[in-house]
């Protein structure tokens, strides 16, 4: 029997590999830390399984991106905060190009801690003394802001760490503080092509002392024809329209108790038309979009008291995943909430990077450089334990098969 012309087309087709996914932003292709490819490592070493690793200067929080062949990176080196180009093939730079000058440490990070963000064509890159530049992929510079220099200094209590979230023609940054300074928490939209302010709405809120510092980076809420920027931080959150910078909705309720230390860290998380909310452990609170005013109630899914502080959780939308600076995991139902299980304790350390949810797997990194890779679904089931034995803040990234993991020695691809 011969095989008809497109049937043998559709079987060619049918047997290839999934297209190399980008990584254009902190959180991947989709915002949320989720991955569609498939057929990625699952056993590594410094030296097993390793396709290149390239010489850090420092530690960063800033997680790589990646478009086609460029690997972008943020990287503090002694006083100087530069932009990396890595071609993705070779793990050998393109071109380093300085973004400003004046990086100092804080507790565990540095001024390289915000991620790079890009949109195929041009990549841009802040920093946490408040200088955002956009470059070409040749590395030629487009434009450059100082949002201290025009807007006031920051005054977290441990810096300025938040990533620009990139949206159409937007670079939206957010600037929400409070304990180290008077002047108001604010959210800016950036045009990406001229690096001039489109709009700046002040964020009002009523948290006290620490309370008002955030460490998240915005998100991005999508349900029928809308589209909304999502902020959390002085105890509560809230939606914004892209085009005006006006509040559509706020949700309170983030710190009952009026910690005045219920800073928080863990970013939200977008999945459907549903916002997931961390703070600093509890309450974690999902709502659904749609609302407007004061949705606290109206459109609260539900709470979780054992939420994470840092790392921000991830989901499939069926399953939600979330793991605490011990090492301590849980699975919920991520439309009820319902626990799935729970306490499930994998290596003992402190972990900061966030999980990436990929290939029927759940990849989780500690500050010691052990990737733990966990079965994702209904029943838990560590597959593999990777130790890299380097100090690790950066979140993991995916792309064309390959795992890039940024320890405080090297940048390593992950794979064949």
């Amino acid at each position: 029997m011969r095989t008809s012309p497109s049937l043998a087309l559709f079987l060619a087709v049918a047997s290839l590999p999934a297209l190399a996914e980008n990584w254009p932003q902190w959180r991947g292709p989709s915002l949320n830390g989720v991955s569609a490819e498939t057929n990625l490592p699952l056993h590594w070493s410094t030296t097993e399984n390793i396709a290149w690793k390239l010489e850090m200067p420092a530690k960063s929080g800033a997680t790589p991106i990646v478009w086609g062949n460029h690997v972008f990176l943020n990287v503090a080196d002694g006083d100087d905060l530069y932009l990396w180009c890595v071609d993705k093939t070779k793990g050998t730079p393109i071109w380093k190009k300085l973004i400003a000058t004046g990086n100092y440490k804080i507790n565990k990070q540095n001024m390289s801690s915000p991620s790079p963000v890009t949109d195929g064509q041009s990549v841009y890159a802040m920093t946490g003394i408040g200088v955002l530049k956009g470059f070409d992929f040749k590395g030629n510079e487009l434009w450059a802001r100082d949002i201290q220099k025009d807007y006031g200094k920051f005054g977290l209590n441990w810096g300025y760490a938040s990533s620009p979230l990139l949206y159409e023609d937007g670079l939206y940054v957010q600037v929400l503080h409070g304990m180290k300074t008077r002047d108001p928490s604010y959210v800016l939209r950036i045009d990406k092509k001229t690096g001039k302010t489109v709009w700046r709405v002040i964020r009002p809120t009523d948290a006290v002392r620490e309370s008002p510092d955030s460490y998240t980076t915005p998100a991005l809420l999508r349900y029928g024809n809308r589209v909304e920027i999502v902020v959390t931080g002085g105890d509560c959150m809230t939606g914004h329209d892209p085009a005006t910078g006006a509040e559509l909705w706020r949700a309170t309720g983030f710190n009952p108790g009026k910690n005045p230390a219920q800073r928080i860290i863990a970013s939200p998380v977008v999945y459907d038309d549903v916002v997931y909310a961390p703070t600093r452990v509890k309450p974690l609170m999902a709502f659904r979009g749609g609302g407007r005013g004061d949705v606290s109630q109206s459109h609260k899914l539900w709470e979780f008291m054992n939420g994470p502080d840092v790392p921000t959780p991830v989901t499939d939308g069926q399953y939600f995943y979330s793991v605490n600076d011990r090492g301590i995991l849980w699975c919920l139902n991520a439309k009820t909430g319902e626990e799935i299980w729970g306490g499930k304790r994998i290596k003992p350390a402190t972990y900061s990077a966030s999980p990436v949810l990929a290939d029927g797997k759940i990849y989780i990194t500690n500050e010691e450089g052990l990737t733990t890779v966990v079965k994702a679904g209904a029943q838990f089931e560590v597959l593999a334990e990777n130790d890299l034995n380097d100090y690790t803040l950066s979140s993991p990234a995916i792309s064309d098969g390959h795992i890039l993991i940024r320890t405080a020695k090297f940048l390593y691809s992950i794979g064949k």
